[in-house]
């Protein structure tokens, strides 16, 4: 079945049934909220008690911007203004400016996959004929940034500390981004400094910092699997079809059961570009009902690891290469 077609055959499955919205909220805001209060009174009994249970909170921090996620594409409720205000919400617990990402993530969505139009909303990804067009300068400053240790240790601090204090990528596209990002930024300041206030700097540095970093890391790391795999897909705009990029150049992460209820099934996430108005918690259906999908640019979790390797996209043999890889064939051709 083609792209296109899936679309038509997905759209059933894109009502929200608003209890298990609410049951879906409830069940990750209350165990947040729980392990935030844990972790901030272990703090008496041990630091790295706390530190644990705070990195703990990580994984529950990652669901809940899932859920801002599914906001955004205002398939969380039937209301897109009371999507818009849960993500709002959301969105100074994950340091995101709302209105900001939910903008930049469109573009994504309506550009994936497309080489024309890379820079908003996505990862620094170059082809093996640009990458060797740059200057060593422009080439190291590119393997510095695809290193593991920065794409997945460093990116993440710098796009939620510091990139997402600004409407990055709409600087010059109204007054609103502006306001979100503010408003975002104004409502951080207030909660973190009545922590201080009352917790004081411990619990900014052992509870805090260590919730946050982890799940930008966990974020950034389902981001990059989910586009970044050696068969996805890149093609200039005369080539370029929405569908079809949305579908092939997106992943299906299977990840194990707890993982996958962590991460509330964004790793399904060849359907969701396809259809981004379907609810996380009715992709495992579609799955069920379409057996097909489930293999479909399929990556497990031991799979997955071998993706942090891959760097160029091969214009030629149409597939994410890593750098000695690209470079050599690059040197026969």
């Amino acid at each position: 079945m083609k792209p296109q077609d899936w679309t038509k055959v997905l759209a059933q499955y894109r009502a929200p049934n608003t209890g298990r919205s609410v049951f879906e909220l409830t069940i990750t805001v209350i165990p947040f909220v729980v392990l935030w209060v844990a972790a901030w009174q272990a703090l008496s009994i041990s630091v790295w008690v706390a530190f644990s249970l705070a990195i703990l909170n990580a994984a529950f921090l990652v669901r809940l911007f899932i859920i801002m996620h599914d906001c955004g594409h205002g398939s969380f409720f039937r209301s897109r203004r009371l999507c818009n205000w849960i993500g709002r919400c959301l969105g100074i617990l994950a340091l995101t400016p709302y209105d900001v990402w939910r903008q930049t993530h469109a573009i994504h969505h309506s550009s994936t996959g497309n080489l024309d139009r890379r820079g908003t909303g996505d990862l620094p990804t170059l082809t093996v004929d640009e990458y060797l067009n740059r200057k060593w300068v422009g080439r190291a400053l590119y393997r510095l940034v695809r290193h593991p240790v920065i794409m997945f240790g460093v990116v993440p601090i710098y796009a939620f500390f510091v990139q997402n204090r600004l409407p990055v990528g709409l600087m010059y596209a109204g007054w609103r981004y502006w306001l979100s990002a503010m408003a975002t930024n104004a409502a951080i300041a207030s909660l973190l400094g009545g922590i201080f206030w009352v917790g004081g700097v411990d619990v900014l540095l052992f509870v805090f910092l260590p919730t946050m970093i982890v799940a930008a890391s966990i974020g950034v790391w389902l981001f990059y699997i989910q586009h970044q795999f050696e068969h996805t897909t890149w093609e200039h705009e005369a080539h370029w079809k929405l569908q079809h990029a949305a579908f092939y150049g997106s992943s299906h992460y299977a990840l194990p059961a707890l993982l996958r209820w962590f991460t509330a099934n964004v790793g399904v996430h060849h359907v969701h570009h396809v259809a981004s108005r379907i609810p996380f918690y009715r992709l495992e259906e579609v799955l069920r009902d379409h057996a097909e999908l489930a293999d479909c640019q399929h990556i497990t979790l031991h799979e997955s690891l071998h993706c942090a390797r891959l760097h160029l996209w091969d214009e030629g043999r149409q597939r994410l290469s890593t750098f000695s890889e690209a470079l050599s064939n690059a040197k026969h051709a």
